[in-house]
């Protein structure tokens, strides 16, 4: 396994006291692509907003580079937020705010940068994504593929080492899909960046995940994890190896 550039360790997931996920622990190295899976409501996305600090948890910690994002405070909480950038599923894009301005919003906020260097780093990494020549653009005159490109770009505006996309591919054709799926991989492959990404899409986690964990709802925890195509393969698995190969098993047949 690659060098761990984040470790969750023992983390009991949930709200108001009450754990939806119990005592996940898991490693994810660094620049890999780390997908979060599982069925429908089984806690996916709240297990990656505790990983970013949105919720915290009921327990446990979540270290990036070995500092505990759950206790970190002031000045070094705001550092390790800034290692990190995050597209939420409808993408989050300000609707009254150009691409280009929805860019550099947190470039302004964060940096010292003037108006004409963010401006000019904006569109560097709106180039990233194939969307330079789109950002005069409102994000409602995009389609649902480029304003998933967007967000993903404004993630990535401060640099960040880890990004964490929440089921990207969620209301896309299975073209554009695919088209995502290979621009994760480009920028996993081209500029080092750590994905972790949350989502149920069988097609895109056999696309570009290099490693997995499985949740469930019912055991509260973690019933498999490894490359998606190793889990496919393994019946030993039974869960996992129905999910993988879309079959629901005898009881569902009828």
């Amino acid at each position: 396994m690659k060098e761990p550039i984040i470790q969750v360790k023992h983390l009991y997931a949930g709200y108001d006291g009450q754990a939806i996920m119990e005592d996940l622990t898991f490693d994810i190295g660094k620049g890999e692509i780390f997908v979060i899976l599982g069925g429908s409501g089984c806690g996916k996305s709240t297990v990656l907003k505790h990983m970013i600090g949105l919720v915290p948890p009921v327990s446990g910690q979540v270290l990036i580079h070995g500092q505990n994002m759950v206790t970190a405070r002031g000045k070094e909480r705001t550092r390790m937020l800034q290692q990190i950038g995050v597209a939420f599923q409808n993408g989050a894009l300000f609707g009254s705010m150009t691409v280009l301005e929805n860019m550099m919003l947190p470039m302004t906020a964060f940096t010292d940068l003037s108006d004409d260097a963010a401006k000019t780093l904006a569109l560097a990494k709106l180039g990233l994504v194939n969307l330079n020549r789109n950002s005069h653009q409102l994000p409602g005159e995009l389609s649902g593929g480029m304003r998933k490109r967007a967000a993903i770009a404004r993630a990535m505006a401060l640099d960040p080492e880890v990004l964490f996309l929440d089921e990207p591919s969620a209301g896309l054709d299975p073209l554009t899909s695919a088209e995502l799926d290979r621009l994760i991989r480009d920028l996993a492959q081209t500029l080092g960046i750590t994905f972790v990404i949350v989502t149920h899409e069988l097609e895109s986690i056999l696309a570009i995940a290099d490693n997995t964990i499985m949740l469930e709802k019912e055991t509260k925890g973690i019933i498999a994890r490894g490359h998606p195509k190793d889990l496919k393969a393994d019946p030993e698995n039974e869960y996992a190896y129905r999910f993988f190969n879309r079959n629901p098993g005898k009881e569902m047949t009828s």
